[in-house]
């Protein structure tokens, strides 16, 4: 896990966030092949359209999606960092992060569903963005006689990141110990990649200069990965097959 991590902060360093965030449902493809159950007994139909979906979207997504970084140094994304609109929506954040964790928890923690995990995906879209300038940094420091890591606002960004990576794990457990995890993890895949791309879209403003046919590539891209995960997650354990789906088969078993 830690070599996967690792991997996917260094991904945001040469990558749109916008791009890597949504292609993290390759890891529910992954995880839905090689887990246990899946090991020993072979997929199901909407399993496998679930893989097929997931693949195709992937392709689709990556296509549309933005190519080019906007910003290229560590101190172009700390100039940024400071713009009023980003540090409105880091506050709004905060003040809605909070609200939710004194009024709505308490009440509605252990009954829905939707509380924990936006709070886990707020605080989620928060990590990219600050784990995107630690990587930035780092990539900077090797590449080019500029040692950012150096910089105090470096060692800042590295340990909110890691305050924000703690909290955002904190809530996902939680979520995971009250609710199915079936449910969880498509519905915290969409609220987390929706937030990202909201926070992404506002820093590094990587929409501004695609043509309107890749955004709606992008977004339809988007939707059916999102369809190919809920059917790895919440159909997993329905017992059905493509013979099922064939009706003259079914009424032909029916009449003998």
């Amino acid at each position: 896990m830690a070599v996967g991590e690792g991997a996917n902060l260094l991904a945001y360093a040469f990558t749109p966030a916008a791009l890597v965030t949504p292609l993290g449902a390759l890891s529910v493809l992954v995880a839905a092949v090689l887990s246990s159950k899946f090991l020993q007994e072979k997929l199901n139909f909407i399993g496998k359209m679930g893989c097929f979906l997931c693949i195709i979207g992937t392709i689709i997504f990556v296509i549309h999606s933005p190519k080019s970084e906007e910003i290229q140094t560590f101190t172009e994304l700390l100039d940024k960092l400071s713009n009023d609109v980003f540090i409105s929506y880091v506050a709004t954040i905060f003040i809605i992060s909070f609200i939710i964790k004194i009024v709505f928890v308490p009440r509605f923690g252990n009954t829905n569903i939707s509380i924990y995990l936006f709070l886990c995906s707020a605080i989620g879209s928060l990590t990219v963005v600050f784990c995107k300038a630690v990587a930035l940094a780092i990539k900077e420091t090797i590449t080019t006689e500029i040692n950012s890591v150096q910089n105090k606002s470096f060692w800042l960004l590295l340990i909110t990141s890691i305050v924000c990576i703690i909290i955002q794990m904190n809530y996902l457990n939680k979520s995971l110990d009250i609710f199915n995890t079936s449910v969880v993890t498509p519905v915290y895949y969409v609220m987390f990649t929706v937030l990202v791309i909201i926070a992404s879209s506002i820093l590094f403003r990587e929409w501004e200069h695609m043509k309107s046919t890749d955004i709606l590539g992008s977004f339809c891209g988007f939707l059916v990965v999102v369809t190919a995960v809920c059917m790895l997650n919440m159909f997993k354990d329905v017992q059905i097959s493509f013979k099922d789906l064939n009706f003259n088969v079914r009424n032909r078993r029916t009449l003998v």
